[in-house]
């Protein structure tokens, strides 16, 4: 199993940018996926949620800027994110809990896409 991030790059402050996620592989389910960030000098901090069912939980520095939201028949999860501000600057990265189907019955991993650029200049 895969993920592959893609979106980043640099935007203006109160500007927009939308990253998307994608599962490839051996995938039999997806249950809550996730977006974090990671800041230069800080530890990795989780940005938005969604579970498999739709239900969303959001950062409080993200609340009312940025979307998260899922497209269970592709596999994905995207984050839109607007009025973007410069301590937005950070890596981005998704992650998901997927399901596999192997001989031993279903194996449940916890997987991470390889991280997206984004700065904000001010």
């Amino acid at each position: 199993v895969q993920l592959q991030a893609s979106g980043g790059g640099l935007v203006q402050a109160g500007g927009s940018l939308r990253l998307s996620c994608a599962a490839s592989g051996n995938i039999f389910s997806i249950n809550a996926m996730n977006w974090y960030r990671q800041a230069p000098g800080k530890l990795r901090e989780l940005v938005a949620t969604i579970t498999s069912n739709g239900i969303t939980n959001y950062a409080e520095s993200v609340k009312g800027r940025f979307t998260i939201s899922r497209d269970n028949a592709k596999n994905a999860v995207y984050l839109q994110m607007n009025s973007l501000k410069p301590e937005d600057t950070a890596v981005f990265y998704c992650n998901a809990a997927i399901s596999s189907l192997t001989r031993a019955g279903l194996r449940r991993d916890d997987y991470w896409g390889q991280g997206t650029l984004v700065t904000v200049s001010s």
